[in-house]
């Protein structure tokens, strides 16, 4: 079922409406409160040392860890998974989904804090993939290190981590994995403001409510933001010879557009 066919909301008055929102509003200010407390503890949580020089991949070859700060007191690094020789169709689309919302980062920035990806699969073809996508955020491959920089986790897994650094020494102040990372993600935010949600089969909605949405990053066989970039040109090669151009080939006169985006 889609939005199309969907059942109606219950329609009512200005008045029954305001007072159902002002009840509800109880329980969201509750929500974010409870996620200052939360916040709160985070920022008191004990601290563990890592070793500053553990070894990733960057655009210049090996780089240690410290290095991946730029210069800031703070890092999150994303651990974005990885599936070596498939192309970008099959590489991960949470990981996708998650980190194409990452634009900007003059924010995170202004906080001494940089953003960076450490992706679990090699460099040559991992950075083949940011370019496909056309994204900016600093990449690294983590690969040769990920014994040690995930020690106890399950590798292979998305996950979150921050990082604080004390001179030339780095402490791991934070970690977490699965639904955790949407943390980065605000179109879920934006889709869980509305009425018919996320509209995936998992969430307690009301009867008859649309939730086609299984396959929930994808659309057609691969994650949905990379539709733009194909009909663009770039290719799903990822092992091949050189790095795809992030701008594509000029669109032809008078396409009007690609007309794969979702």
């Amino acid at each position: 079922m889609t939005i199309e066919n969907a059942p109606e909301p219950v329609v009512t008055d200005r008045a029954a409406f305001e007072a159902g929102l002002a009840e509800l509003r109880v329980r969201e200010k509750a929500h974010t409160r409870a996620g200052d407390a939360i916040a709160a503890a985070r920022r008191r949580l004990p601290v563990v040392e890592v070793d500053a020089g553990t070894p990733l991949t960057g655009p210049a070859g090996p780089v240690p860890l410290i290095d991946t700060f730029e210069g800031r007191r703070q890092l999150i690094a994303y651990y974005f998974m990885w599936y070596p020789g498939r192309p970008a169709a099959e590489q991960c689309e949470g990981c996708t989904w998650n980190n194409t919302q990452l634009d900007e980062l003059s924010y995170v920035h202004s906080r001494d804090i940089t953003y960076a990806v450490f992706c679990q699969g090699p460099y040559d073809e991992s950075i083949r993939y940011r370019d496909f996508m056309g994204w900016k955020m600093p990449w690294y491959s983590a690969q040769r290190s990920l014994d040690t920089l995930l020690v106890g986790r399950q590798i292979g897994m998305m996950h979150v981590v921050c990082y604080l650094r004390r001179g030339d020494r780095v402490f791991e102040t934070y970690w977490t994995t699965r639904r955790g990372v949407e943390a980065v993600d605000i179109n879920y935010r934006l889709m869980d403001l509305t009425v018919y949600g996320r509209q995936e089969p998992w969430e307690d909605s009301p009867e008859g409510w649309p939730q086609p949405y299984e396959e929930h990053t994808r659309a057609d066989g691969r994650p949905i933001a990379q539709w733009s970039r194909i009909g663009a040109g770039r290719s799903d090669d990822l092992t091949g010879g050189g790095r795809p151009d992030p701008a594509g080939p000029p669109a032809p006169s008078g396409s009007g557009g690609c007309g794969m985006c979702p």
